[in-house]
């Protein structure tokens, strides 16, 4: 079986068709014995609701993909030369672009029959940002096998600058910081809570497939058992039936030959009895 094909048809389903296919492909690979297939797909997981939105814009707008994809490439590259003039010309395109292709997938997504809510499409602004900072991440989205919403990237402090200033310039005192609202606060808590949920609940799925795949293979296995058993039932009772006919066949030879033993025991009898008056009668007439 062709993983990579099947890979690729996985994950252009929409997340709630996406486990039943894959268990179906593991139970067909299973069937021919190829188990490396079947441990390949089987690994295989449903992307989140925001990776798979992102993942369809990807997949639905490969121009504007590519363009997106190459605008990340500039500012990675700005920020390992410190190359200002480019950064800002491509940071400002960033914000842009960001929002614009966010409210794209959200708008495709819904589209093909999955809603959106305002948490679901921060996380889709999340994860452009991610193709934007992180390399492994723009290769995974460039083909739409992205799984879950990437780590917040902040201003790419995970790429490392490949040469530094001649001279360093006086920085600047930082304003200070406004402390956050009560507000604020309250829905920064709100948010690291529904993304603990919505970990602990991808967690918990991934549980429950794991579960379900041993069931379904123990199923076959059973079904396989069962077959089995029908089959040597069926050959049992073939032969049964021609035991019981042979049996039957040698009966009817057996009553056969003892009306015949019978038959002879009475022309016997009878050629006797002839014979005994045969001789009767020459006595006499030899007196």
């Amino acid at each position: 079986m062709d993983v990579e094909e099947i890979a690729e048809e996985l994950y252009g389903l929409r997340p709630s068709e996406f486990t039943a296919v894959r268990d179906a492909y593991v139970a067909k690979a299973r069937s021919a014995k190829d188990s490396a297939a079947a441990k390949a797909i089987a690994a295989l997981r449903r992307p989140s609701r925001a990776a798979w939105a992102a993942n369809h814009l990807a997949r639905e707008r490969r121009q504007e993909a590519a363009q997106f994809l190459e605008l990340g490439e500039k500012l990675r590259e700005a920020h390992r030369t410190l190359d200002a003039e480019q950064l800002r010309t491509a940071s400002r395109q960033q914000n842009q672009l960001i929002t614009a292709l966010a409210r794209t997938a959200a708008a495709l997504a819904r589209d093909a029959g999955q809603q959106v809510s305002d948490t679901v499409l921060h996380e889709i602004e999340q994860t452009l940002h991610g193709v934007l900072a992180d390399p492994d991440v723009a290769e995974r989205w460039s083909k739409g096998r992205l799984v879950n919403v990437p780590e917040a990237a902040v201003d790419f402090t995970a790429v490392a600058p490949e040469v530094a200033p001649a001279r360093a310039l006086p920085a600047e005192k930082p304003a200070p910081k406004k402390k956050p609202g009560r507000e604020a606060a309250r829905r920064l808590r709100d948010l690291e809570h529904a993304r603990t949920a919505a970990e602990d609940a991808d967690a918990e799925v991934a549980r429950r497939e794991h579960a379900l795949g041993e069931a379904r293979e123990a199923e076959v296995a059973v079904a396989a058992k069962a077959e089995e058993a029908a089959e040597r039932v069926h050959r049992l009772e073939h032969e049964l039936r021609e035991a019981r006919q042979a049996k039957h066949e040698r009966e009817a030879a057996a009553t056969e030959g003892g009306t015949a033993v019978k038959g002879a025991e009475v022309a016997l009898r009878e050629a006797r009895r002839a014979a005994e008056r045969a001789h009767g009668d020459l006595e006499r007439l030899e007196q």
